[in-house]
């Protein structure tokens, strides 16, 4: 489902229009990413629980060479779903 999709549906849902339910997602992916950044968890009871972890640097290989390159070490995003997703999904 791509975000214009995401937008629309929940549009129809919530009885908003297309503006307001854009404004409304953008919001809410602005706030995840901000508070993500300053390291907070952001959790929806039901829904899921966003994370931020270390991913450590490594030794990788490039496919086309076979050269060894060296990966730095990032921050990365993790979603650990909740049990009523979970449920509902299978």
């Amino acid at each position: 489902m791509s975000k214009a999709e995401l937008v629309e549906k929940i549009a129809s849902q919530a009885g908003l229009t297309k503006a307001d339910a854009e404004r409304a997602v953008n919001a809410f992916v602005n706030v995840v990413t901000a508070g993500l950044k300053a390291g907070e968890d952001i959790t929806l009871v039901g829904f899921g629980t966003f994370t931020t972890g270390e991913r450590a640097a490594r030794q990788g290989r490039n496919p086309q060479t076979g050269e060894t390159i060296s990966i730095s070490a990032k921050k990365v995003v993790k979603f650990k779903p909740g049990k009523a997703l979970r449920e509902d999904v299978a």
